[in-house]
């Protein structure tokens, strides 16, 4: 309403918004457009509806601030309102007031290019992470096909701070990380025709950032994919929303398909095996309806506006639009997800992933049917990142990181320090670093002898849990973080240039180049004041009693002159 009246918005100062559950958004509430980001989409019907219930809010300009308020916060607010109310000629009234002050409003640079040139903002990013299962001998002359599987950590919503994302994406990046769990335990793995490789990626939701990032390092064969080659990617399997399959009956995902290749036909059958074999579990996948224009909102958009010849599916929990009706809100959080929906998933994608990197060898059905995934770890992973009891501080994350918050956030952050420093970097969130620990624990090869990493760790060897009491130890593994940040960013001399767009990458002319201001503190407080009428009575009584003051004064005077001239 108040963006579609502009002479009523000049008359906002500020914003306060309740807190509400998710329960009580039973139409649903998406501040991002119907098609997210459809810039990006490789196909051209740009005005399909995936996301029914997006209003695109999120997207407007606001020339006030917008407060989210806790529970607490907002029955406090609801009492003030209602006494305001109640004694609306009273002398007294509660007022609020906003302390927000933004560096670009005061310099003036209302653009990305301007602020990052007088250096008052800084451009979103983080760091993706990607490890192969089992770790990739990078001296080795001959390298087998890689089956990347990929999931994204990062969410946004209307309100910074609030991007939980708990059905998109962090659904998928539970699965798989509980679907490498399970795959870490099968043998023979080294034996298979094709390499695991998972990626995780940061900045999706913001132009994918991560994704688009991740190929162009591959194209530029940095220090980030040692061992890494686009062409050696042969399938890619992605695991998008799956925290609301669970139906009457079971359990039921969709599989989109990425084109009609061989390959991507042949992820398509690796899920029906995996489903098969499930049984009495009822985990089913059905293809996507071919009434939906291509791929839905998702990283296998990057690769295939990269290689559309490439060979892609993306997992989720719905067909031909967003059952997520809370997508990339503050709502969707822990109660809009089942956890048995989640492990389903993860069971699925383990076995797939098995059939697929055995190719067309003989399928070892004893080695698939013992793949099982530890459904107490999808329940500890969901409190983890999820929840802020006991969020970021539980158990699985404290053996391997002293997190920064209890309470998590998805949100991507921005992008602090150099890129060049990617193996241990300073400024990783606490997501990108509890991944890369966890990622770097499953997929390492056991040492006979513990090493710690006091000493420092051998060649083809990384550090888990250098952050812990105990200093870590060094594990065999291939295990690294990816800078995620715009293609069109480079960072020289300190600070960070826009570059012009790259002709090569068609993605590189939609890009907006999305930065953050820096910020002073963020403040709201609420007290008392008086009321305008009552400054206003105050006023008039005053002006009245002066004036009665001195016409009393002058009438004295006048008596008192005229007693002294009859004397």
């Amino acid at each position: 309403m108040i963006s579609q009246d502009p002479l009523f918005a000049q008359n906002v100062a500020g914003v306060l918004v309740e807190s509400i559950g998710s329960q009580n958004m039973t139409s649903g509430f998406s501040p991002v457009e119907k098609f997210p980001q459809a810039k990006f989409a490789p196909y051209q019907n740009l005005s399909y509806v995936w996301n029914p219930a997006g209003s695109g809010i999120m997207w407007h300009r606001y020339n006030f601030p917008v407060f989210l308020l806790s529970a607490e916060s907002t029955s406090f607010v609801q009492e003030i309102v209602s006494k305001n109310e109640k004694h609306n000629d009273a002398y007294t009234k509660d007022v609020a007031e906003f302390g927000l002050v933004m560096h670009t409003t005061n310099a003036g640079t209302h653009d990305s290019e301007s602020c990052l040139k007088e250096q008052t903002c800084l451009p979103l990013g983080g760091y993706s992470v990607w490890s192969s299962l089992p770790p990739i001998n990078v001296s080795s002359v001959k390298h087998r096909p890689i089956l990347l599987a990929m999931v994204s950590q990062d969410s946004a919503s209307f309100f910074r701070d609030q991007s939980l994302g708990a059905d998109s994406p962090l659904s998928g990046l539970i699965a798989m990380l509980v679907a490498v769990d399970a795959l870490s335990h099968v043998n023979g793995l080294d034996e298979l025709q094709k390499q695991l490789l998972f990626v995780v990626f940061t900045g999706e939701a913001w132009g994918y950032l991560g994704s688009r990032r991740f190929l162009l390092e591959l194209d530029l064969g940095t220090d980030a994919v040692n061992g890494l080659n686009s062409t050696m990617i042969e399938q890619v399997l992605e695991i998008g929303s799956v925290g609301k399959g669970l139906g009457q009956g079971g359990t039921t995902f969709y599989a989109h398909p990425g084109g009609s290749s061989s390959g991507t036909k042949e992820i398509l059958s690796a899920f029906r095996t995996a489903s098969d074999s499930l049984g009495s579990d009822n985990v089913k996948v059905k293809t996507a309806d071919a009434s939906s224009p291509g791929v839905p909102p998702s990283s296998l958009m990057s690769f295939i506006r990269k290689n559309s010849s490439i060979s892609g599916v993306v997992l989720e929990d719905f067909d031909t639009s967003f059952t997520n009706r809370l997508y990339h809100s503050h709502l969707d959080d822990s109660s809009n997800i089942n956890s048995s929906s989640i492990a389903a998933a993860s069971a699925l994608v383990a076995r797939a992933l098995y059939v697929l990197a055995t190719g067309d060898a003989t399928l070892n059905l004893i080695e698939l049917n013992s793949i099982k995934v530890n459904v107490s770890l999808v329940e500890e992973l969901v409190r983890c990142l999820l929840t802020c009891e006991p969020g970021l501080s539980c158990g699985i994350i404290e053996d391997f990181i002293h997190s920064s918050n209890a309470c998590p956030s998805h949100y991507v952050g921005v992008f602090v320090d150099s890129p060049a420093n990617i193996q241990y970097p300073e400024y990783a969130d606490d997501t990108s670093r509890f991944i890369w620990n966890f990622l770097a624990d499953k997929t390492s090869i056991p040492k006979k002898n513990f090493s710690s990493c006091t000493g420092g760790c051998s060649n083809g060897e990384v550090c888990i849990g250098a952050e812990t009491s105990s200093g870590g130890k060094c594990v065999i593994s291939t295990t690294r973080y990816v800078p995620a940040y715009s293609t069109r960013l480079k960072f020289e001399g300190g600070s960070w240039h826009v570059m012009p767009a790259n002709a090569s990458d068609p993605l590189g002319s939609v890009d907006p180049i999305w930065t953050e201001s820096y910020w002073n503190t963020i403040g709201l407080r609420v007290y008392t004041v008086q009321s305008s009428a009552y400054d206003r009575l105050v006023l008039i009584t005053g002006v009245v009693l002066t004036v009665a003051t001195y016409t009393v004064a002058i009438a004295i005077r006048t008596c008192l002159s005229k007693a002294v001239k009859q004397d």
